[in-house]
């Protein structure tokens, strides 16, 4: 299978369009998700009786496959980026929504007691305290669930989007193998490269996390 690298020196404009199409359609999928499911998070932590639903409804949403869900929204939206960004956020909720929870989940009670003793109310408790020592998992969460909506972007192309999908399409219609090459390299490139920008944004949001502990050395 041979590359034409004259191809891809004439589209260069092109792959980098599709390449930020696909890119913005990911991230907003993401940024809506957070939106979702930071609320929701909180409910099903705070109030158990409703963890098992909203989990439940997450897990259940994920399992309906995602040209299923594209063409459903069709009638709502049309062949619309809307329409992709969506089906796009219904499937970050199941990853997005169990690490958030998780993440709450493994706040020790005695911070929040002694945040609670200080006289601190529950919402300033909830950002000040348990937010930031969740966030750890949920960042994991987040890495998760934009790479995965980097890789189901392409699914999209069947409703007229789906960014560096349209090289695939394209590709396989021709008999061109070189699009679908370059498409799924670049697709690659683009969850690596978030993924890493991700590594780094927790980094800086959770410096605690890095600070290792002193070893002591005991004196002869």
């Amino acid at each position: 299978m041979s590359i034409d690298w004259s191809w891809i020196g004439e589209h260069q404009a092109d792959l980098a369009t599709l390449a930020l199409s696909h890119l913005q359609a990911a991230l907003s999928a993401v940024l809506f998700g957070l939106v979702i499911s930071l609320p929701l998070a909180v409910v099903a932590h705070r109030v158990r009786a409703l963890r098992g639903f909203l989990l439940g409804m997450s897990n259940v949403l994920f399992t309906i496959p995602s040209i299923a869900v594209f063409v459903l929204l069709l009638p709502v939206s049309g062949l619309t980026r809307t329409t992709t960004v969506i089906g796009l956020t219904i499937y970050t909720l199941v990853v997005l929504l169990r690490n958030t929870v998780e993440g709450l989940d493994s706040v020790p009670a005695k911070t929040k007691e002694a945040a609670k003793a200080m006289g601190t109310r529950p919402m300033r408790t909830l950002l000040t305290v348990e937010l930031p020592l969740a966030l750890p998992v949920i960042m994991a969460g987040v890495r998760i669930a934009t790479v995965m909506a980097i890789s189901l972007v392409s699914v999209a192309t069947y409703i007229g989007d789906g960014g560096l999908g349209q090289l695939f399409t394209d590709g396989f219609q021709r008999n061109f193998p070189t699009p679908v090459i370059v498409g799924v390299v670049l697709t690659l490139l683009l969850a690596l490269v978030a993924d890493a920008l991700l590594v780094g944004v927790q980094r800086l949001l959770t410096p605690w996390a890095r600070t290792r502990p002193r070893t002591r050395t005991r004196k002869a």
